[in-house]
């Protein structure tokens, strides 16, 4: 436990914060001068079409006049000092006009346009800048576009919502250019040439950042899968009832240890320490954490009329799958909600291919797969880059096409360009037609087509018996695709482009590259493996209940009298939804059908010997699929065991826990169930130690460690969701 002196401290800390912040912001409440927002500086843009509104601090019931131009607006400072004017709206223009604030003293604000004002959102590669990109030497000394401004929001985490930032706007010049955010100043270059009418960019990014900084309180609330998020937000906020009664509760625990640490120093007794303060009721603080940015970054903005909004960001929430669709609406709904301007264009960057290490190929894919169904939230789309990647690379330089793909969709859906083809190209629909899958897209503006002049890549199709998906052979019929496999002879389902790797050659007409996505419903995995219609279900556990007593959900052992051969199945799901599964089957090497399931003392089971036709179907890379593999071996055993490789296994080593090792006493033991590959030095699947329940040793292919057989990896808590199977083929 921490001292209580230290936590007292912290808290007088934290509001001394709070307070000298609040001063910071507002200088007004102590000198009595007209303040502005910080971001109303010279050479700003105002939204066009909408009431200008302009507000900020004065000392309290002070009168403030507002002058654009011809129109005037009056109004006084309430009793906590802020007022706010609106003036009427006007057109875009390029002739500059200044805003004249006057209280107790005056502000004037030079060369300000009226015209289209864009929120830049996101993490590292909506911060990246102009003079980080492609050709940045010639798009710089390019950059003379004085009516695009931008402005550059600091990067401020706050656990409350600010009312200001300080962030002064810049003319577009090639003195200037190299700092803005590349994905906007390129979307705003188009606009401004296909418009004729300037161009504000709102840049509030930084870079590694969460979606859940960015999203407002109000965002999480009514969706649930995000209760957790917005329940704690809750929890933190003063003035909720969670927030109240927590700290009742502890305020009350409190005053009962005062009571008696009271008495313990009347007594000269012991005293256990004063109670924690309730982590549940500190602040978020850093921009890591929920809200953050929203409170710090965003907030100040809200009373700013805008056109819409560009986010690019995900890399941070790669792992979420279909989890970020749910994300993605607290930030887009949160906002609009905040801005009070309606449901305002939102437009995003579908995060590219990238070398994400040793992570699994399809936690991209469905990241992928959950940003395209996003736009599913009304007045949203999705610019797709898996054609510009740098795999190398997680900030691909050109963001010059980034920027035009952006701008296409906001001059089609909001400058009425309607037949401009803004979509990458989705598909419509999927047909089976015998041993093939047709597909039809949408969005195509005519013929599909390759980058390359090739059949199209990164299809795969399956079905049952295919012994998983297969590659596909790909034929572009206009704006439909025919797909086969010799392999597939009954495909059910298909997907495309389903590895963080991919970069696909098929385009739409206009050379909009087509996203990842995947249709049908793909049989299990069991169902995929030729022959395995021959198995019938002995015994089936689910591995989440593993324990000193082994009960089986499945138990048909009795059912079953005769059978020639033997299989496992394994599958396992970690968290983030990736499923690896592996189905093993081998002549059998028992005719007692009660001692293939795990080798418990009560089986008694124990075989360390070889295996005949082992046959092999992993869903992965991580095990090498075979048939008739000549060079099979099981290690199946209740008792404890050394790796002394006593049975002289040909490579196995003597000193590491592979395929070679050796069981001893005592007999209800460590327990061992391995299936390996001796000629490729594979373990196909282990299971070991399952009375430590959640503790148990458990994998598919090699570990990683020094004991490939995943001895001692006490791992299998990391599994969600872990089945195995025990199945045999009856001889009829």
């Amino acid at each position: 436990m921490s001292d209580p002196r230290f936590r007292f401290h912290r808290v007088l800390f934290a509001a001394l914060f709070l307070c000298s912040s609040v001063g910071a912001l507002h200088p007004s409440l102590v000198r009595g001068d007209v303040k502005l927002p910080g971001f109303f500086s010279d050479h700003m843009v105002l939204q066009q079409e909408k009431p200008i509104r302009v507000w900020g601090w004065a000392e309290p019931s002070e009168k403030v006049q507002v002058t654009i131009g011809d129109d005037q607006a009056s109004t006084q400072a309430d009793a906590e000092g802020h007022w706010v004017v609106e003036l009427p709206s006007r057109s875009a223009s390029a002739d500059p006009v200044e805003i004249k604030v006057t209280g107790n003293n005056e502000i004037e604000l030079q060369d300000i346009l009226i015209g289209e004002v864009w929120l830049c959102s996101g993490q590292s590669n909506m911060e990246w800048r102009v003079q980080s990109s492609v050709n940045a030497a010639e798009e710089i000394a390019a950059a003379n576009f004085p009516q695009i401004r931008h402005m550059k929001v600091p990067r401020v985490p706050s656990p409350f919502a600010q009312d200001d930032v300080l962030a002064p706007w810049q003319v577009c010049s090639p003195e200037t250019a190299g700092q803005f955010t590349a994905a906007g100043y390129f979307m705003a270059r188009r606009l401004h040439q296909e418009l004729n009418v300037p161009i504000g960019l709102v840049n509030s990014s930084w870079g590694g950042t969460r979606i859940e900084p960015w999203t407002p309180p109000v965002g999480f609330q009514g969706i649930k899968e995000l209760k957790e998020i917005s329940d704690s937000v809750t929890q933190r906020t003063p003035g909720t009832d969670a927030y109240e009664s927590a700290l009742q509760n502890h305020l009350k625990s409190t005053k009962a240890w005062i009571a008696k640490a009271e008495q313990a120093l009347a007594n000269d007794s012991f005293l256990e320490p004063a109670p924690e303060y309730p982590s549940s009721l500190a602040p978020f603080t850093s921009h890591g954490q929920p809200t953050t940015l929203y409170n710090g970054m965003i907030h100040p903005l809200i009373q700013m009329p805008i056109r819409g909004a560009i986010w690019y960001q995900g890399e941070a929430n790669r792992g979420d799958g279909m989890l970020y669709k749910a994300k993605m609406q607290a930030l887009i709904e949160g906002w609009r909600a905040k801005w009070n301007q309606g449901p305002f264009p939102f437009y995003f960057v579908q995060i590219a291919p990238y070398q994400y290490g040793d992570e699994a190929g399809p936690v991209l894919a469905k990241f992928w797969e959950a940003q395209t169904a996003s736009q599913t939230i009304p007045n949203t789309a999705m610019v797709v880059t898996n054609d510009i990647a740098t795999l190398d690379n997680i900030h691909p330089p050109n963001k010059q096409d980034v920027g035009k793909r952006l701008a296409d969709l906001a001059l089609r859906h909001d400058y009425g360009k309607t037949d401009l083809v803004a979509h990458s190209p989705e598909l419509e629909s999927m047909q089976p037609e015998g041993s093939q899958l047709r597909l039809r897209f949408k969005n195509v503006g005519g013929d599909l087509k390759t980058s390359d002049d090739q059949s199209p890549n990164w299809f795969e199709i399956i079905g049952p018996n295919s012994g998983g998906f297969q590659t596909a052979t790909a034929k572009i019929e206009g704006n439909e695709i025919v797909l086969s496999s010799p392999k597939v002879q009954h495909p059910v389902a298909m997907r495309f482009a389903w590895d963080k790797l991919a970069e696909p050659n098929l385009r739409g007409a206009t050379g909009l590259p087509v996203s990842a996505f995947r249709a049908g419903k793909v049989p299990s995995f069991a169902q995929t493996i030729p022959g395995a219609d021959d198995y019938e279900l002995v015994y089936e556990l689910d591995l989440n209940k593993l324990g000193a007593s082994i009960q089986y959900d499945i138990d048909r052992h009795a059912d079953i009298f005769k059978f020639d051969r033997v299989a496992y199945l394994v599958s396992l799901e970690d968290a983030s939804g990736n499923i690896k599964s592996v189905f093993v089957s081998m002549d059998a090497f028992t005719d007692d059908i009660e001692k293939l399931a795990i080798p418990t003392v009560e089986s008694k089971a124990t075989f360390q010997q070889a295996v005949e036709s082992m046959n092999v179907h992993c869903s992965d890379a991580s095990v090498s699929n075979g048939t008739g593999v000549s060079t099979g071996r099981i290690e199946f055993w209740p008792n404890n065991y050394s790796p002394s490789n006593d049975a002289k296994v040909p490579g196995a080593s003597g000193t590491a826990f592979d395929f070679g090792d050796q069981p001893g006493p005592p007999a209800d033991g460590y327990g061992c169930m391995q299936v390996h590959n001796v000629g490729a030095r594979e373990t196909v699947f282990a299971l070991n130690n399952w009375k430590r329940g959640r503790d148990a040793d458990l994998g598919i292919g090699n570990h990683s460690g020094e004991h490939t057989d995943w001895t001692f990896a006490s791992n299998a808590a990391q599994y969600d969701n872990k089945k195995l199977q025990v199945l045999v083929r009856p001889v009829k």
